[in-house]
């Protein structure tokens, strides 16, 4: 399979991931599961930025940590190179560890206090016995330092004495250092300042073209999402629920979560801010320990028809524009048209 004449990196199928409920201080049974990640399936190209999106504990950083086996999941398959590593053990997953890296929402604690930052960004050349020299991996460590924009000279220092930004950068070099084929980027400027967000967002796309690493990006802000993504994935309660290229995702979103989503970000122009429709959701999200049947979206969906939606599962299938959504009655262009004003309306 290829989309655009790219081939996956990463496929996913079926994927699940259940936290068992237990009740009890000694025998402890089980009394239910949350649902993080529900049955979902995806194909990560090789080259490109995905981003996953959608409101607090839909499962997008659940899913991030599944791809790369920082969790083992409940049911699926995830196929990476050929070979389903889903259900693979430690010593089998260690050489993919090269290939598969994370780089964290909080650069406060993702980094140890007590390493220097010579130590934390050359502890992957140590792991994996890579520079054994001393002097050699020092030297690495200082061009992964100038590549993302830091000092080489702060070898020795500590993360305290670093701005929020600046620990990014560290954490990025310790991301990038042996040179992996897929970076997950969980949140990676959510914490920082935004004209500081501007400086690591382009500090990735910069080393994905130098470096050819296919990124999977995941964010609540949708404006930095355009920007960065090839392509978008949004995610509701466990499900995804509408994928899509990102420009098209954008301007044509057909399935009403994604609208209602769009229809929340600030308009810079004035008049545009006052034409557009702001669709406001009702109700909260449902709990993952307890989903509602079907649609799971239908309790809040304001296109939601009794016997249909809270009785058969929507299952992603392609819509008009070419957009993946799973939704019976998706958004019309004359509904996207009020909900998602353009500089041409």
């Amino acid at each position: 399979m290829s989309t655009n004449g790219k081939s996956p990196l990463i496929e996913v199928r079926d994927l699940e991931k259940h936290f068992p409920l237990k009740q009890g201080i000694i025998l402890q049974r089980q009394v239910g599961a949350v649902r993080a990640v529900d049955g979902i399936s995806f194909d990560v190209l090789e080259g490109e930025t995905l981003g996953l999106v959608g409101e607090s504990g839909c499962g997008k950083s659940t899913t991030a940590r599944l791809v790369t086996r920082l969790l083992e999941p409940t049911d699926g398959t995830i196929v990476y190179k050929g070979e389903d590593i889903a259900h693979s053990s430690r010593a089998e997953l260690k050489p993919l560890r090269r290939d598969m890296q994370m780089i964290f929402q909080d650069p406060y604690s993702s980094l140890n206090p007590r390493k220097t930052v010579g130590s934390i960004i050359g502890e992957p050349f140590i792991i994996h016995r890579l520079e054994k020299d001393e002097g050699a991996r020092k030297k690495r460590v200082q061009e992964l330092m100038d590549l993302v924009g830091l000092n080489p000279e702060h070898y020795n220092r500590f993360p305290h004495e670093f701005s929020g930004g600046q620990r990014q950068r560290i954490g990025v070099a310790r991301a990038i250092a042996l040179k992996p084929k897929l970076v997950v980027a969980d949140e990676p400027v959510s914490a920082l300042d935004v004209s500081i967000q501007a400086q690591i967002i382009n500090l990735l796309s910069q080393l994905q073209r130098e470096l050819g690493l296919t990124i999977i990006f995941i964010a609540h802000d949708l404006s930095v999402v355009r920007h960065v993504c090839d392509r978008v994935a949004v995610m509701y309660l466990g499900k995804i629920v509408e994928m899509a290229d990102a420009d098209q995702l954008f301007d044509h979103p057909r399935h009403p979560y994604t609208g209602a989503l769009l229809s929340a970000v600030p308009v810079p122009d004035p008049r545009l801010a006052r034409e557009k429709h702001r669709q406001v959701l009702g109700g909260d999200v449902p709990s993952p320990t307890n989903p509602p049947p079907a649609c799971r979206f239908h309790t809040r969906c304001p296109k939601a028809q009794d016997g249909k939606c809270n009785v058969d599962e929507p299952f992603l299938e392609v819509k008009e524009g070419g957009n993946l959504a799973a939704c019976h009655f998706p958004l019309t262009d004359e509904e996207i048209a009020a909900r998602v004003p353009t500089a041409a309306a």
